[in-house]
């Protein structure tokens, strides 16, 4: 399996807020099946990070697809295959 960095850019403050409870219910799912190595938030409001593990960057974009936050205009979605490096620096 490979990692896929999902970039979720700010598109509309007000679809955000209205969609968060949608957004973070295809997030848990995705958790539960396996689809998701971590998530989160920016903090200063600028969108989030879903980085998710899938078998290629077809399957990976269909899943990330459909986020509500893209799918209904909250967010723009940039994904890239990720190359992670695990450090012993922890």
């Amino acid at each position: 399996m490979k990692y896929f960095a999902a970039i979720l850019k700010m598109k509309d403050v007000e679809k955000n807020k209205q969609h968060r409870e949608q957004h973070v219910d295809f997030l848990i799912r995705q958790e539960k099946e396996g689809n998701i190595f971590a998530r989160g938030k920016f903090t200063e409001g600028a969108g989030g990070l879903v980085i998710y593990i899938a078998a290629s960057y077809d399957e990976a974009l269909k899943i990330a697809e459909t986020d509500p936050y893209v799918t209904l205009g909250a967010r723009s979605l940039e994904l890239y295959e990720w190359d992670m490096k695990v450090t012993g620096n922890q």
